[in-house]
């Protein structure tokens, strides 16, 4: 008789998880959330990505980092003072 799927019925935070694969990919996605979040809002309020930099005391390439949805190497202060040079706030919580 065949051996039944262990995964079967469960739902994929659970296989991820089970995986040790739930917190990078967590990561990854709110990464991605992130980074079109500050996209939007500087398409919204006309801000090229010089202005952007400008406003944040930093390079190009470096806000190219930022708004990167694959790289997650990104600190919380830099968020918040994007976040803040947009007019924005940085809201995080634990749920």
């Amino acid at each position: 008789m065949p051996q039944a799927n262990p995964h079967a019925g469960s739902d994929f935070d659970a296989f991820l998880e089970d995986q040790e694969l739930y917190a990078e990919a967590t990561a990854g996605a709110l990464k991605r959330v992130l980074a079109e979040q500050l996209r939007r809002t500087m398409t919204e309020a006309n801000i090229s990505k010089a202005e952007m930099a400008r406003r944040l005391h930093t390079s190009r390439s470096q806000l190219d980092r930022l708004l990167d949805p694959d790289n997650q190497t990104v600190r919380l202060d830099t968020l918040e003072r994007a976040a803040s040079a947009l007019g924005r706030r940085l809201r995080i919580e634990l749920v």
